[in-house]
């Protein structure tokens, strides 16, 4: 027996050279395994900094230094890549997501916290995603972050955290083809807020970015944080 059964930790042999080899590594393992968190579910390739400890889910397609390992667990070592296979029962918080999941043998599915999901993975989830966004020197700019594709959005609602410099003397709130969807009239000053509700959830068939827009003026600085208020539905579970 070479491996522990649940977490495959290197197990030392009679008369083995090196030794700290084999406890080092299987402690790397352990430090990124108990109390997983993952950084993403959606890359199939190594991010271009990975600091030491840090972890991802492999996904299919996995090439680079990852390839033959979609499926799988990959830890961040001293520049090179540790391995894991992830079993039915594991729990991870998926930190790009902010989502809690389980693993069902197969990949990995949500676990229900305002919501429901079935044994084999269909899911009505309610979330709450949030980000900043930092002003650039423009008039409408959208999001680097977007409203996920099939997302059913209730609101979205935002925070100044910076003030909001240049001329404008207000901005609004919405996606593109609809600039004030979320709000218009909105406060420059730091707190001022946006609260937008919508009379009628709204499902966007497609990734979304919000755009943000000067009114009376344009941009010159300052830095916003939005929440996505928004709820999603999975799928059961290949068979």
């Amino acid at each position: 027996m070479n491996e522990t059964a649940n977490l495959a930790l290197p197990l030392m042999q009679a008369a083995q050279a090196q030794k700290h080899v084999t406890v080092n590594e299987a402690l790397v393992k352990l430090d990124a395994l108990v109390q997983l968190r993952l950084q993403s579910l959606g890359l199939s390739a190594p991010p271009e900094t990975a600091p030491d400890g840090q972890a991802w889910s492999i996904a299919a397609g996995a090439s680079g230094a990852w390839a033959g390992q979609a499926g799988r667990i990959a830890i961040a070592d001293n520049g090179g890549w540790v391995f894991a296979e992830p079993l039915a029962g594991w729990r991870a918080w998926v930190v790009d997501t902010g989502t809690d999941m389980c693993h069902d043998g197969t990949g990995w599915v949500a676990v229900a916290t305002s919501g429901a999901v079935s044994p084999t993975g269909a899911a009505f989830e309610a979330r709450v995603v949030e980000f900043d966004h930092v002003i650039a020197v423009a008039g409408p700019q959208p999001t680097s972050q977007q409203i996920p594709s099939h997302a059913m959005v209730f609101a979205v609602t935002a925070r100044v955290i910076e003030p909001i410099t240049g001329t404008a003397v207000a901005w609004s709130l919405g996606t593109e083809g609809a600039l004030d969807r979320f709000g218009s009239g909105l406060g420059i000053g730091l707190n001022s807020y946006a609260n937008g509700v919508l009379g009628w959830p709204m499902t966007f068939y497609g990734p979304e970015p919000l755009v943000l827009s000067p009114e009376g003026g344009d941009f010159a600085g300052g830095k916003v944080r939005f929440a996505l208020h928004y709820a999603e539905f999975g799928l059961p579970g290949t068979v």
